[in-house]
């Protein structure tokens, strides 16, 4: 596609991810008005897809100038990233398929607009930030956090005292994880691993590698297949939920004998290595649901193949003598590098919160260090994606009210 057509199907991929995104929406109204971001600066590090454009037009919309850059090699939408670039206050510096080198001078690019107010995915931009743009510190207001892998970094930056500046874990709140990462996570995985394979799911044994919030959403819609589900853990609280839930828990070692398709959720490294490549079924399917390309060993793999070869779009096909071991977009997240990521209506309550922690941020001093997104925020989230879906619930009486908070009623 030409320049021209690139930004009209980016428009066309933004005006459905917007109309499916209704609480945001109402965000963006409010920012219009309100204007509570005038005259700050955002950079963001975030995956540019539709979903993620409806989220810049609403800071954009509340008077905020707007850098952002890609979160990962392969989940940039080039339509995208264009439609993003021709928007008022708005710069761009995404695109499919960069190298490592690329991907870093992306992020450097936003820095270069000295933000206030950072949004990150993984904690790539604070941990260059922090490394090497130390100089840029003083200007931070504050940043938000979109996922797990990125929050645990910053509490373990935030442990050794290394962490300069206040940042949301947005991840964290309820109305993200509880929808984002399971119902999110489970749809689109699924929706990457299936359209990329384009094999039956039913009847086949699914390894998923983490009962987290993302591998319990995995888990279910492999259920929901049909799959034979094998879940393997290291927290024993986790792995007993997933027993009860009905799945069959196991070492991995042991799993790694059985599957046929394998889907990594962990934040870790390492979680499929040589050991499990060796003992893995002809025809196994690896794919991982992790942020970082890192739970599946590929430098191990490689080093076991006597040959490599691509079979499908987004499939290498590792030889292992009398084996073949097929590895779904390089190890990346499988969600957006061989998908379109989470649906619409979920990303709008993610989103959302964003949106208001960034809001947040700029009307209040927070100290440095990881901080919850705020509870009436949270519940702010709740509330609106409700009442979009016309959905209206009980209120506690006076009566209830104190009685719940109350300690004087006996039996």
């Amino acid at each position: 596609m030409n320049e021209k057509e690139l930004i009209e199907s980016g428009n066309m991929k933004m005006e459905w991810a917007r109309n499916h995104m209704p609480v945001l929406e109402i965000i963006r109204k409010q920012f219009i008005e309100e204007q509570p971001l005038k005259g700050h600066t955002v950079s963001m590090a975030l995956h540019v897809e539709a979903k993620t454009a409806v989220l810049v037009e609403t800071l954009a919309a509340g008077g905020a100038k707007v850098a952002i850059s890609g979160c990962n090699p392969l989940s940039t939408q080039d339509d995208v990233a264009w439609a993003l670039d021709t928007r008022k206050n708005v710069s761009c510096f995404a695109k499919y398929g960069c190298n490592n080198q690329e991907y870093y001078e992306a992020i450097d690019a936003v820095l270069d607009f000295e933000p206030d107010i950072t949004i990150d995915d993984g904690a790539d931009l604070i941990f260059k930030l922090h490394k090497e743009r130390t100089d840029l510190l003083s200007n931070i207001l504050g940043g938000c956090e979109e996922t797990t892998t990125g929050v645990h970094r910053l509490h373990a930056m935030d442990k050794e005292g290394a962490l300069k500046m206040p940042v949301i874990a947005v991840n964290d709140a309820m109305t993200k994880y509880l929808f984002d990462n399971r119902y999110g996570t489970g749809q689109s995985a699924w929706d990457g691993i299936n359209r990329t394979t384009n094999l039956l799911v039913a009847g086949k044994n699914v390894v998923v590698a983490g009962y987290g919030w993302c591998g319990r959403g995995v888990a279910l819609r492999a259920a929901g297949l049909g799959a034979n589900v094998l879940v393997t853990e290291v927290d024993p609280v986790r792995a007993l939920e997933a027993r009860m839930d009905g799945y069959r828990v196991m070492p991995m070692r042991e799993a790694a004998k059985l599957g046929d398709i394998f889907v990594t959720a962990t934040g870790n490294r390492d979680i499929l290595g040589e050991d499990d490549f060796k003992v893995m079924r002809d025809g196994a399917i690896l794919a991982n649901s992790g942020h970082f390309n890192v739970e599946i060993d590929m430098e191990a793999l490689e080093a076991l193949a006597k040959s490599v070869r691509t079979v499908r779009h987004n499939i290498k096909e590792y030889e292992l003598g009398n084996r073949r071991i097929n590895v779904i977009a390089d190890g990346r997240l499988v969600n957006l590098a061989a998908g379109d990521g989470h649906p619409a209506e979920v990303m709008d309550m993610s989103f959302a919160n964003q949106a208001l922690c960034v809001r947040y941020i700029a009307e209040n001093k927070l100290n440095n260090g990881v901080h919850k997104v705020p509870l009436e925020l949270d519940t702010s989230v709740a509330k609106l994606k409700l009442e979009s879906m016309g959905i209206s619930i009980d209120e506690l009486t006076n009566e209830q009210e104190r009685y719940m908070t109350g300690w004087e009623f006996g039996t």
